[in-house]
């Protein structure tokens, strides 16, 4: 019989930083090869503009531009994954992130024609991935590793639609995250919080933690 997961305390400040940038093998392969020096926030702020850029220069009847800015997103971003993101105003780092996967999926796949429903789906789910992961980290209840790998990470998912755009199968990319996202989240969060022994001694006052 499986027992209840294991809770540790709340991990510091730092750690969950990067966990809630939520990078993937890539990002985090980059991050090491650079040994953790590069400071967090002026590439992914830097990213935040080439992203915008990219995208309105494919907006037009070429959207090859709008599919490369997920690999300049990767090359600013993913050699600071290691970082320990211990600055003043590093916090900033993983909602820009979110900022550029949310957007850069919602403007993409509104300008390729993708069904509003899928576009609205997949976000949806990868925002409950992004809440579920901030409130169990904050309670102790850590999500396991394979979990974030297998979810690709942000440039990852990126990474599969600007392929599949390119490849004319925006719209099955779309789909197959979704579905494929939605199973691996849903199952693996709805699977921890039931082995936590049915919510015993889980909740604690957030307010006081961060204090």
């Amino acid at each position: 019989m499986t027992g209840p997961v294991p809770r540790r305390p709340a991990p510091p400040r730092q750690e969950r930083l990067r966990t809630y940038r939520d990078d993937g093998p890539v990002g985090i392969a980059l991050g090491r090869l650079a040994g953790g020096g590069l400071p967090p926030l002026p590439g992914t702020v830097v990213a935040a503009l080439a992203t915008a850029v990219l995208l309105a220069a494919g907006m037009g009847a070429r959207p090859t531009p709008a599919f490369g800015a997920p690999v300049v997103v990767l090359l600013l971003t993913g050699p600071a994954s290691t970082h320990p993101h211990g600055g003043r105003i590093d916090w900033l780092v993983p909602p820009i992130i979110r900022g550029i996967e949310y957007g850069y999926l919602a403007v993409l796949g509104f300008a390729q024609g993708v069904s509003a429903p899928l576009i609205y789906v997949l976000i949806a789910v990868l925002a409950f991935h992004h809440y579920d992961t901030v409130y169990r980290t904050r309670q102790g209840l850590w999500p396991r590793e394979r979990v974030f790998l297998a979810g690709l990470g942000w440039e990852g998912r990126m990474l599969v639609v600007a392929f599949a755009g390119l490849s004319g199968l925006l719209p099955f990319a779309f789909a197959a995250l979704a579905a494929y996202l939605g199973v691996l989240f849903g199952s693996e969060s709805v699977t921890a919080w039931a082995r936590t022994g049915r919510g015993s001694g889980v909740l604690v006052d957030l307010e006081e933690e961060e204090a």
